[in-house]
């Protein structure tokens, strides 16, 4: 599959922009409430704790079905954590039964070429960025993804999930939207309120308080895939500005990313229910209790005391990165007695699936 020229992405991004200004002046001059905005002049004030649902009445109908869509590379690291990630959905959505919300499952592959997982795990093609256009920053890779994924695939169900290769599904799922609102997690590091001097570069006061730019990422989320469409090229203008702006690209760093789904999301005048039992995160979430999926994104170090040795390489650990060129080996060690039930849930849930896919040591990674 041939990579999309530069010349090309370039017009795409000026297309993006009018649309987005199109947008803006769309909101400012026509205040009519769409169906999936929903006013929040209550007490929650957009606070993290915001229920759209609540405030609106709304209930449960029709098909709830959601698609599983994660982005992925074809590097070792992002393989064997989307192995780990299909073995747990399949598991769990086979625990759930006839009555499951979860549907179908696509890894959307943004290396621009099919890779020796094709087979094992559903998955679909998509160009990456052009070259160096992500600064080294592969993330941004993640929106241009979707765009090309929702244009040209196939998804029969009417919901999607957007989730990434170091989620493992510890629950069930079922569809945390409700109609045209969509659920997200609140990240405790997705602050727009304290960066609303940078924020207001692409969100302006004339559409409202910048509480409206809800404190999330684009994953988890569950959303009707009719509006993550509309969402979707704008989350990837909004994202490639940020990149290029020096102040935003500082201040927002490693999760810019995720900021810049948070506002296109809030420029197209659509708030998400905040579910913290969406996911959690060993080792600071301490157990997994009904929540629904781990995120396994910090490293996990602990003393032979079982005692949390943070920001040093304990005696015990477990860290994805310790893993970049190549899978974990099966039958990792559990931890020590006195760590918390997340970290040991999670290392059984890996060796678990380790010790289940077939060829988890023999199948070529890079």
């Amino acid at each position: 599959m041939g990579r999309v020229s530069p010349l090309f992405l370039i017009l795409l991004a000026l297309g993006f922009f009018f649309a987005t200004y199109n947008l803006v002046t769309m909101i400012i001059h026509n205040r009519a409430t769409r169906s999936n905005s929903i006013s929040t002049s209550n007490n929650n004030g957009g606070s993290e704790w915001f229920d759209p649902v609540q405030e609106s009445g709304l209930k449960k109908s029709g098909d709830r079905k959601f698609h599983v869509a994660l982005t992925a590379t074809d590097a070792p690291y992002s393989k064997w954590q989307c192995r780990i990630m299909y073995y747990w959905y399949k598991r769990m959505k086979d625990r759930a039964g006839s009555e499951s919300d979860m549907g179908g499952f696509t890894r959307v592959l943004h290396s621009g070429k099919p890779d020796n997982l094709m087979e094992e795990i559903p998955s679909f093609v998509v160009d990456p960025l052009p070259e160096g256009l992500d600064r080294g920053y592969i993330v941004l890779n993640r929106p241009w993804a979707f765009v090309q994924w929702l244009e040209k695939a196939t998804i029969e169900e009417e919901y999607i999930l957007m989730a990434e290769p170091d989620h493992v599904f510890a629950n069930p799922l079922p569809n945390l939207g409700r109609g045209d609102i969509p659920a997200a997690y609140p990240f405790f590091y997705i602050k727009p309120s304290e960066n609303e001097k940078i924020i207001r570069k692409y969100y302006p006061e004339a559409l409202g308080p910048v509480t409206n730019v809800d404190p999330i990422g684009n994953s988890p989320v569950i959303i009707k895939k009719s509006i993550l469409e509309q969402i979707a090229p704008t989350w990837m203008n909004v994202s490639l500005r940020m990149k290029d702006d020096p102040e935003t690209d500082k201040a927002f760093g490693w999760v810019l990313e995720m900021y810049g789904y948070a506002v296109a999301s809030a420029l197209h005048g659509v708030r998400h229910i905040l579910r913290k039992d969406f996911m959690l995160q060993p080792p600071w979430d301490l157990e997994v209790g009904k929540r629904f999926i781990i995120h396994y994104t910090y490293g996990c170090d602990y003393n032979m005391k079982g005692e949390l040795t943070y920001g040093k390489i304990g005696e015990w650990r477990f860290d994805k990165r310790s893993y970049l060129r190549g899978p974990p080996p099966k039958n990792l060690s559990l931890p020590p007695p006195g760590v918390p039930e997340s970290v040991v849930r999670l290392v059984k849930m890996v060796n678990e699936a380790t010790a289940n896919i077939p060829g988890w040591e023999t199948v070529r990674m890079s």
